[in-house]
């Protein structure tokens, strides 16, 4: 299956989710740092309408801070209702923006994690396609883009999915299930009690701390970086499908 019509279907997965919740529900605090259900379901509909056209100008805007634009534009869209939110998930969720020159692999990501965000917190089980949790799980280890990278932190550790045969890197192991890696790899305060190995340690060390702030200029090259060296052109078309997986 392409990864643009995997990113479809999630969105699809998130809208039944969000139109099941309560009002009290939505209220109550995701997985995401500071943002309540209402906020994440705001934060999914962001980029859905002129998505490509808000990035370049954010970037412009803030030097290439990605979480400012993030914030902002998410503070913007929550100001709608709830059920005005959900609507357009359902009606925009073939939307095709994309990080620039990075094509469908991150966009899928936010969308896995954030639906970890809503369904862990308040116990909601539904079976995730474990194709879009490959892709998720290969993005953030491989070449994470712009708003998802924090440096060297998987640097000399092994990745270990036990549930679904995915490894990654050499050194210090970590394991534990492909969930329990996806939250902690994307710096989530939740799945550490799930993973063994010498390395969990080094890792919440890594990815559990402040978030490095870097200058405007360093964070206008970061960006560039992307546009010069981007991923591979097979991964940035809306013909992509997921990666192989190699065994090891």
């Amino acid at each position: 299956m392409r990864v643009y019509d995997m990113v479809v279907r999630q969105r699809q997965a998130l809208a039944e989710t969000l139109g099941q919740l309560t009002p009290e529900q939505f209220r109550q605090p995701s997985l995401c740092a500071g943002w309540s259900m209402h906020d994440i379901a705001a934060h999914l509909t962001t980029y859905l309408r002129f998505g490509q056209l808000k990035l370049y100008l954010g970037i412009v805007a803030t030097a290439a801070d990605i979480d400012r634009i993030n914030l902002t534009l998410t503070r913007w869209a929550a100001r709608r209702p709830t059920a005005e939110l959900i609507e357009t998930l359902h009606r925009r969720a073939d939307a095709r923006t994309t990080i620039p020159r990075s094509g469908f692999d991150p966009v899928l990501t936010d969308a896995v994690l954030h639906d970890l965000d809503i369904r862990l917190p308040l116990g909601i089980r539904r079976e995730v396609v474990e194709e879009h949790r490959w892709v998720a799980f290969n993005h953030l280890a491989r070449n994470p883009a712009l708003g998802y990278s924090r440096g060297p932190q998987l640097t000399q550790l092994e990745l270990v999915a036990t549930d679904a045969g995915w490894r990654f890197g050499s050194g210090a192991p970590v394991r534990g299930t492909a969930e329990a890696l996806l939250l902690t790899m994307s710096g989530r305060d939740r799945g550490w009690d799930q993973l063994d190995g010498d390395g969990v340690p080094i890792l919440r060390e890594r990815v559990c701390g402040d978030r490095p702030k870097f200058p405007p200029l360093r964070r206008l090259a970061m960006a560039g970086s992307v546009l010069v060296d981007p991923p591979p052109a097979d991964r940035r078309t809306r013909s992509a499908v997921a990666p192989a997986v190699t065994p090891r």
